[in-house]
């Protein structure tokens, strides 16, 4: 179960990670492309400023008494311009509410031929742009807060981005409030494009944990939940399956042997009598042919006790030759010893996970290769555990301990299966390999012997241990030679 939830922990945290970086990418997209629109736009009004006065400097309007002055209309086509102020060349003084900076900035316009901006009230929003010319200058009074028009201002109201101005230490916030230095944030600054208003803008959003698409990552981890565990599903079927398919395998060759087990048997048994009558038979036709002048068909009919008699003893014959497995010696090959224990513990995994059992295997390193019957071990290992784990039903639950143990002693491996069961009763161990024996209520008695008969054909032995508690098998198996 642990590989699976790793598994889900790693394609969850991908996914996550994965949308939640596709999410932050598109968000920092998009606050790269207002930072630029804004920038555009701030540069704009701020260019329009340097191309009103050229064209006041050129034209070089005057105001008459009776008449408001021409370039009062200029407010209306241009907010921000709160104020237009003509001043003639060698007038006293500047007007009230205007800065003291005025007459400095005049001289520097004056020398270099541009727009200059005179000392401002930039926390405030108001900047001054003044102009040198002849006969007259002119000069700007700006509000900034008009500057940034609703219309074209890409950020709108509820924006989290924090945008302001800022020149000589001064700075002028168009939106949002300064926020705490965080640790993941978003930066922008840029020098507005007009040369007589140098101003910075700089642009600013805090990444935070409400960004990121929780809906879409919570519904990623569902998904691969479930992908997950169809998957897990389809595999322990096809797990299953292969273990039904095995299990199926094993028992058709259990009930063949099983069968052999029995014509062998019953051929034993009746070979007895069968055996008894023929030799009787036979001593009774000596008996008579002594006794020739009268018995002719006495003779006969004793001949014919023979024939069938030997008759029948072909019969159970052919039938035990019917019905006999192969040679196992014949199919021998190089086993992985431990591999084949794995295998038949794979097998009867659910009952092993049923029964609630301790498995404790022990396989020494370097084990060499079995010689044996690949489907004959699988049998008798099948065998071996299905007894130890019926051994202890009567055992508590957190007492139920198999051990399987492999060790290499010389030419042979040894392969020993202990459980933690009641044991063998004294009176079932001198006939624990005999047929039809059993100390179950429902058992045949045929597994042990059937096991011991597959350990005798391919070379092996199969038998009682009396190390330990509860019942201990060794079955012992040639080495498979290399050469």
């Amino acid at each position: 179960m642990a590989p699976w939830w790793l598994a889900w922990l790693v394609l969850g945290a991908a996914g996550c990670v994965w949308l939640a970086q596709q999410r932050l990418q598109q968000l920092h997209d998009s606050f790269d492309t207002d930072a630029r629109i804004a920038h555009r736009v701030l540069s704009q009004r701020m260019v329009q400023h340097e191309a009103i006065l050229a064209t006041l400097v050129l034209l070089q309007p005057e105001s008459r008494a009776t008449e408001p002055a021409p370039w009062s209309a200029l407010t209306r086509p241009y907010p921000q311009v709160r104020e237009v102020l003509r001043h003639d060349h060698g007038a006293p003084a500047w007007p009230a509410g205007w800065p003291p900076g005025m007459d400095a900035a005049l001289a520097q316009s004056r020398a270099s031929g541009h727009a200059v901006l005179a000392p401002s009230n930039l926390t405030g929003g108001q900047l001054y742009l003044v102009q040198a010319a002849t006969p007259a200058s002119f000069a700007l009074r700006l509000d900034l807060r008009t500057t940034a028009l609703a219309d074209d201002w890409p950020l709108s109201p509820g924006s989290p981005v924090h945008a302001w101005l800022a020149l000589d230490g001064q700075r002028y916030t168009i939106q949002g409030a300064a926020e705490n230095a965080a640790r993941w944030q978003w930066q922008s600054a840029k020098t507005l494009a007009a040369t007589s208003q140098p101003l910075v803008l700089h642009m600013q959003q805090a990444v935070r944990a409400a960004m990121l698409p929780w809906g879409s990552m919570l519904g990623w981890l569902a998904g691969s939940a479930a992908l997950l565990t169809a998957l897990r599903q389809l595999l322990r079927q096809r797990v299953a399956r292969r273990r039904a398919e095995q299990l199926l395998q094993l028992g058709q060759v259990a009930r063949l042997n099983t069968l052999g087990e029995l014509a062998a048997g019953m051929a034993h048994e009746l070979n007895q009598p069968l055996t008894a009558v023929l030799a009787s038979s036979q001593a009774a036709q000596r008996l008579l042919a002594e006794d020739a002048p009268d018995m002719p068909l006495l003779r006969q009919a004793l001949a014919q006790v023979v024939a069938q008699a030997r008759r029948a003893s072909d019969v159970v014959t052919r039938l035990r030759r019917l019905v006999e497995r192969p040679d196992a010696a014949m199919q021998s090959s190089a086993i992985d010893l431990p591999q084949a224990v794995i295998d038949a513990l794979h097998l009867l995994e659910p009952q092993l996970s049923a029964h609630k059992v301790h498995l404790h295997p022990q396989f020494a390193p370097g084990l060499p290769a079995a010689r044996a019957d690949a489907v004959a071990l699988q049998q008798i290992l099948h065998n071996l555990l299905t007894n130890a784990l019926q051994a202890m039903d009567t055992t508590p639950v957190g007492e139920r301990q198999l051990w399987i143990t492999l060790t290499h002693q010389g030419a042979q491996l040894l392969l020993t299966v202990r459980d933690s069961g009641p044991g063998i009763a004294p009176d079932m161990r001198p006939r624990l390999f005999t047929p039809f024996a059993t100390g179950r209520d429902r058992g045949l008695g045929l597994g042990l012997t059937l096991s011991q008969s597959l350990a005798e054909a391919m070379g092996a032995s199969l038998q009682l241990h009396d190390a330990g508690p509860g019942a201990c098998f060794a079955l012992r198996l040639p080495v498979h030679n290399t050469r």
